[in-house]
């Protein structure tokens, strides 16, 4: 298992590491944007599996217009229209109408409202329906969709997204070989029952050690990069905990068997669904004087 896990990791990350490096915002939200579906479709899975089948399409659709929507915030943040050839007037209007995630939730409470009226379904599915496909798009889509906003944070951005993807990779990995050699004490037994207070400070540990090496990139000073490394790893156990407990509650071992060693998409952003999201109000609240 442990060879599989390295070498899916050997090919996965240079890509994601490009991706985030390479290329321009509006790529990075379109690989979100699969990223998110995939990560959806997985979780619409262990709904299925406890018989509450959720409005798939509906949320896709709704998880994919948050995504469009931050992507869009970016570009509001710093003025950057170009790409869409307008003028600096229909700019400025532009600015004015722009959708903010709250206005996606309410639409896509409209839709829901909608098909558990106009729904052939059974009564009986009505209430699990709305509630598997609200909370995929809430603990899921939502969060998830901060990786463009990170992304699209000026020149500090790229890094501040590799920032979180690495100190969650990092802390990943040293909790895994550390608890697996010197695990004792039961982190969440109910939850995960291999996952140890011993290998949440190799977690922790890792994280920090990772960090020191982004402080030049970042431009900020070193107790606020530390302090933004453990915020993220925090963030990350409790994501990678949250995702033990919907596979509990579904009781299946992986999310799906997409990608060997590591069990399914959501298996592997589970932590990145929560340490992004903390990395960025993190930035803006603690240091940044931009925003």
């Amino acid at each position: 298992m442990t060879w599989k896990r390295v070498a899916t990791a050997a090919v996965l990350i240079p890509i994601v590491v490009a991706i985030v490096l390479l290329t321009p915002t509006s790529a990075v939200a379109i690989a979100t944007a699969l990223i998110t579906l995939l990560a959806l479709f997985e979780y619409f899975a262990l709904g299925e599996a406890i018989g509450q089948r959720a409005h798939k399409y509906w949320t896709s659709v709704c998880a994919l217009l948050i995504v469009f929507v931050q992507y869009l915030s970016t570009l509001v943040i710093y003025g950057d229209f170009g790409s869409f050839g307008l003028p600096a007037r229909l700019s400025w209007i532009f600015t004015r109408i722009l959708p903010r995630p709250e206005e996606i939730f309410f639409i896509f409470v409209l839709g829901v409202a909608a098909l558990t009226l106009a729904t052939r379904r059974p009564l009986v599915e009505g209430l699990p329906a709305a509630g598997i496909s609200s909370s995929a798009l809430l603990l899921v889509a939502f969060p998830l969709s901060y990786a463009v906003r990170l992304h699209g944070f000026g020149m500090e951005g790229p890094w501040l997204l590799l920032f979180a993807l690495v100190i969650t990779w990092a802390g990943d990995t040293a909790a895994y070989f550390g608890g697996r050699s010197l695990g004792r004490h039961p982190l969440a037994p109910l939850l995960s029952p291999k996952k140890t207070w011993e290998g949440s400070c190799f977690g922790m540990a890792g994280s920090l050690i990772v960090s020191l090496v982004f402080v030049r990139w970042l431009n900020a000073p070193l107790p606020y990069v530390l302090g933004m490394a453990a915020v993220g790893n925090v963030a990350g156990q409790a994501g990678d905990l949250l995702e033990s407990a919907y596979k509990r509650s579904a009781g299946v071992k992986d999310s799906s068997g997409l990608l060997p060693g590591h069990g399914g998409i959501l298996d592997r952003i589970d932590a990145l669904i929560l340490a992004i999201p903390a990395v960025w109000y993190y930035w803006i609240l603690m240091y940044s004087p931009k925003m």
